[in-house]
């Protein structure tokens, strides 16, 4: 390899992709409550799924930020974690109004979230085969998680309750669901959610990793997987690195299998990442670690 070649390749590796402040906040809050509802739910028995990703018959897939199950009951939870003050309009848009002075709208929070909650409970029903009578009991909530938010006057039909974070853990401390519905378990571990991919500098991309670029016996091991795959990268950054023939080191976990190897110049993922309109490669030479959700189960594909 050229000494140019080298010195790009270097130069790649110590590129930096700082995080999305404004994201962040939001992924940060979601991570919080999660955290908080398992502790409030667990004397209760209440199960927590994170970013449940399910088919949508209108094309691709919808995300809930949570789906907590206990007994025969579930709540199908959306997260606004809002500073400043919001408003609903008639057509029920939530308009948010951040501290800056800014206003932003949001089409139908509490109906979008209702009609995810209903294609789940379709998915549910069909994967069953259950009578209307058989279904689980269903709360829609919208939790708004922000301690400096001011409140507007909540319609009464609006299509979801609106707690404040309070309001939400108390729902899992006083609530006693029941005993575990085995076929509403199974029915919630068979969606997957996001892909994460971690870049060098803090930025999270989200979305579906196609394929990881790593050769092809790699390839056919991750097409094949029914588990999760997690994986850190180690990669010499100091300028005396551009005379080291092979500076990045990947380490995954593929279900139980584990794999060590040298990543070889010019290596990419693709993926296709959320927001964007079309997948990209991503160097390999530029990602800190992964955290790959496990396929989605035969039913749900």
């Amino acid at each position: 390899m050229s000494l140019l070649k080298r010195f790009l390749w270097l130069i790649q590796r110590r590129k930096k992709f700082p995080h999305d402040e404004i994201h962040r906040a939001g992924e940060l809050a979601e991570m919080r409550l999660a955290k908080l509802s398992r502790a409030a739910g667990k004397d209760n028995g209440w199960q927590v799924f994170e970013s449940v990703r399910i088919p949508d018959p209108d094309g691709g897939r919808r995300e809930i930020d949570m789906v907590i199950i206990g007994g025969n009951t579930v709540l199908v939870v959306e997260q606004k974690h809002w500073a400043g003050s919001f408003r609903i309009n008639k057509e029920h848009h939530f308009i948010q109004r951040r501290k800056n002075g800014q206003e932003h709208s949001h089409a139908g929070v509490a109906d979008r979230i209702a009609r995810k909650a209903r294609l789940l409970m379709e998915l549910h029903s069909d994967r069953l085969n259950l009578s209307r009578g058989d279904l689980p009991e269903q709360r829609v909530i919208v939790a708004m998680t922000h301690q400096k938010l001011e409140w507007p006057k909540i319609p009464e039909d609006l299509a979801a309750e609106m707690v404040n974070e309070k309001g939400f853990l108390d729902i899992l401390k006083n609530v006693n669901p029941g005993q575990p519905n085995r076929g509403l378990i199974e029915t919630l571990e068979g969606f997957n959610t996001w892909d994460e991919v971690h870049m060098y500098g803090g930025l999270l991309n989200k979305g579906d990793v196609i394929s990881l670029g790593l050769g092809d016996q790699l390839e056919t091991i991750f097409e094949q997987r029914k588990d999760s795959v997690s994986g850190n990268t180690t990669h010499q950054r100091g300028w005396f690195s551009i005379f080291d023939k092979q500076p990045s080191l990947a380490k995954l976990k593929i279900g139980s299998k584990n794999v060590e190897l040298r990543v070889a110049h010019g290596a990419c993922l693709r993926m296709h990442v959320v927001g964007e309109p079309v997948a990209r490669d991503i160097p390999w030479a530029c990602i800190d670690r992964i955290d790959l959700s496990k396929p989605a189960a035969e039913w749900n594909r």
